[in-house]
């Protein structure tokens, strides 16, 4: 009777010993995330009466046209410009420092900021804590002054969200990280 109580516990270790697999993790790829909105706004989905319900009336001293419309907080030296098509639905989303600003006319430029809350002036290590490493980072200069262009495409996000971001930054220099100057977050169909 020994000897069938050894045999049974020794099937039992060698059936169950052989089904317990060591789990050995895995190594993770770097985090990235997608972005749906930029300055509260969502490409491709949302309409101009929304950027209006939000930021009121565009910039009278901004050169809008039938398809955008731009405002401008002078007191942050920020602009927000949409780009909208012909149903009036947003296509394209931007944010950067104003080129010319005058006068100090508060608008909230805070909420000028992506989703994960990404803003002009914010470093660009915080973009790549955010968004993970860009797709492409070329290099890209704007009145003589050097900057990089990153570049994400969140296509393998799938067909619900914004497929493109751009975000111009400065160049690292003396061991300063390189600051967001514009970011640009499209709609699919572009």
């Amino acid at each position: 009777m020994a000897w069938l109580t050894f045999a049974v516990l020794f099937l039992a270790a060698t059936f169950f010993g052989g089904q317990a697999k060591q789990q050995i993790p895995k190594k993770s790829a770097p985090s990235r995330a997608n972005e749906f909105t930029l300055a509260g706004l969502r490409p491709g989905r949302d309409k101009l009466d929304r950027a209006m319900q939000l930021y009121h009336a565009v910039d009278p001293q901004s050169s809008a046209k039938d398809s955008q419309a731009v405002w401008v907080d002078a007191c942050a030296n920020h602009m927000l410009i949409v780009d909208f098509d012909s149903d009036k639905r947003i296509q394209v989303i931007r944010t950067g420092l104003a080129s010319n600003p005058a006068g100090c006319r508060a608008v909230v430029g805070n909420v000028w900021r992506t989703g994960h809350g990404l803003g002009v002036g914010d470093s660009a290590a915080k973009l790549a804590q955010i968004y993970g490493p860009p797709d492409s980072k070329s290099p890209s200069t704007r009145d003589g002054q050097p900057l990089e262009l990153w570049y994400y495409a969140f296509d393998w996000a799938g067909p619900d969200v914004p497929q493109v971001m751009e975000v111009l930054c400065t160049r690292e220099k003396a061991g300063q990280p390189g600051r967001v100057i514009e970011i640009t977050l499209a709609a699919p169909s572009l």
